[in-house]
């Protein structure tokens, strides 16, 4: 594995328009039992997705490796269609619990799904060009706050990354970060009205 620091990206950064619910396959957050770091996944045997909008009502299953704790969230029935979770904020929109992944950076808190989310946000601040390649209505990174994207605040961030990083090879309740409690920040309480058929097309808000 390479020694480099993790944040030795190209300077040139290329937006494809991935959305954030793309990055919910593994997701770090404070077990509900111990306090320790718990993993959230789509529940075992699942075929794979067809399309993106499929991961609004995946179901999940989250277990905590150090107290053994298990739960299972499979999206609420409204009628004809399912009610699909909505990603964002600092706690995870399966479960509601808070990201194991959360730090004090800029006087605001930086926060992450898993490793694979750190990496594409360190590869994204990291960058001295950015370039849009797809449409901005879901895409991840058109929607990070400006004081993510800003210049003079590309170190802080990216420290703050590496922070995340670290704390994602950590398990135990001790080594929870003192960021790492409930805020209700989430976006909205409910989400979008999804229905089968085809991919998962959104009906309305809630």
């Amino acid at each position: 594995m390479s020694s480099e620091p993790a944040h030795s990206q190209p300077v040139r950064h290329h937006d494809h328009g991935r959305w954030l619910v793309q990055y919910t396959g593994r997701m770090l957050v404070v077990c509900p039992k111990c306090g320790g770091r718990a993993l959230v996944v789509p529940l075992p045997g699942l075929a794979a997705p067809k399309y993106f909008s499929e991961l609004f009502v995946q179901p999940r299953r989250l277990t905590c490796a150090g107290c053994g704790a298990v739960a299972e969230w499979t999206a609420e029935q409204r009628g004809a269609g399912l009610v699909g979770a909505v990603p964002g904020g600092t706690e995870d929109p399966f479960f509601r619990r808070p990201l194991w992944l959360q730090t004090r950076c800029a006087g605001r808190i930086l926060w992450a799904y898993g490793e694979e989310h750190v990496d594409a946000l360190t590869a994204y601040v990291g960058a001295r060009l950015r370039q849009r390649h797809a449409s901005p209505t879901r895409g991840m990174f058109a929607r990070l706050p400006a004081w993510m994207k800003a210049a003079d605040r590309r170190d802080e961030v990216l420290a703050g990354l590496d922070t995340l990083r670290a704390l994602a090879r950590r398990s135990a309740p001790a080594d929870r970060s003192d960021a790492a409690h409930e805020r209700g920040d989430r976006p909205r309480h409910h989400g979008s009205l999804y229905f089968r058929g085809g991919p998962y097309q959104q009906l309305q808000q809630h």
